[in-house]
């Protein structure tokens, strides 16, 4: 079986074992902002926080590695809603930690549930049950997905064609190793929304912007793969460095900037366009339906 083929049945056979609530607000695995204007932009934040629920404590970490990025993406969920308040768009945010599971992994991904992170070892991850491991996907992965698929829907139904962004953010140094990029778009064979993104970041603001570093874009398995390539809907990643986005002047600052370039982009027919159908990506953005 192909990987991708294997990705999707491990997905479709956990929402179906799951049977979400219908209502949103009745999980409290995320948090969704509706949409308050005609905007076909979606904004995701797997990694919003490091909170943990009740009863796995700390997973027996110390507060010092709960505040790290082993944890969540720092300042990522404060820009999302930032950019989703400027646009009017909806917005998906995770209410824990990724070591109690990861959104962003495939269910067959072995980083779904991390037991040794950048150095730190995650005590109630440790010989984690198949009963446990399942418990975690019906309890706060699938709702999830299910949140992000029901506003899909929701747009679809209503004659908008979605396009998803999802935030994340980037240490500034990695292995001793400072990181050059103010910000980077990662993306897969959709090119759709991350290259005129890529472009209008850029543009006259002397920021550097990596093009799929330090990470590669979209994996199979992950957020956008599921819910944009595999829907054929516009979506990228953008990453934010750390640094630039901890105090709420940076957030709002950053937030702007990228709301600021959506909407340009979304304003632009020529590459609007494109975003609003439902299409299939060859390798290198080749269209192939």
């Amino acid at each position: 079986m192909a990987v991708a083929d294997r990705q999707q049945d491990l997905y479709d056979s956990a929402m179906n074992d799951t049977q979400p609530e219908p209502d949103a607000a009745a999980n409290d695995a995320f948090t969704v902002i509706e949409r308050t204007r005609a905007t076909p932009l979606i904004v995701l934040c797997d990694h919003a926080r490091n909170a943990l629920p009740a009863e796995y404590g700390t997973l027996g970490l110390t507060a010092a590695d709960l505040g790290r990025h082993i944890a969540y993406d720092i300042g990522a969920e404060a820009v999302a809603r930032v950019i989703a308040a400027k646009l009017g768009a909806p917005v998906v945010v995770s209410a824990y930690s990724r070591l109690l599971i990861d959104l962003n992994r495939g269910l067959d991904d072995p980083t779904l549930i991390m037991q040794l992170s950048d150095g730190a070892i995650v005590p109630g991850n440790r010989d984690l049950s198949e009963v446990e491991r399942a418990r975690r996907i019906k309890r706060y992965y699938a709702p999830y997905h299910a949140a992000i698929a029901g506003l899909i829907d929701k747009s679809l139904a209503g004659g908008i064609v979605p396009v998803l962004l999802s935030i994340h953010s980037f240490t500034p140094v990695f292995k001793g190793i400072a990181r050059p990029w103010h910000a980077s778009v990662l993306w897969g064979d959709d090119p759709r929304l991350a290259r005129p993104l890529l472009e209008y970041l850029a543009r006259g603001s002397g920021l550097v912007i990596g093009d799929n570093e330090p990470y590669e874009g979209v994996l199979e398995g992950d957020t956008l793969w599921l819910h944009g390539a595999l829907r054929g809907l516009a979506h990228t990643i953008l990453e934010v460095r750390q640094d630039l986005i901890a105090t709420p002047q940076g957030q709002q600052d950053w937030g702007g900037r990228i709301a600021g370039c959506i909407t340009a982009i979304l304003a632009d027919p020529v590459r609007a366009e494109p975003m609003g159908a439902i299409a299939a990506f060859g390798p290198h953005g080749q269209g192939v339906g």
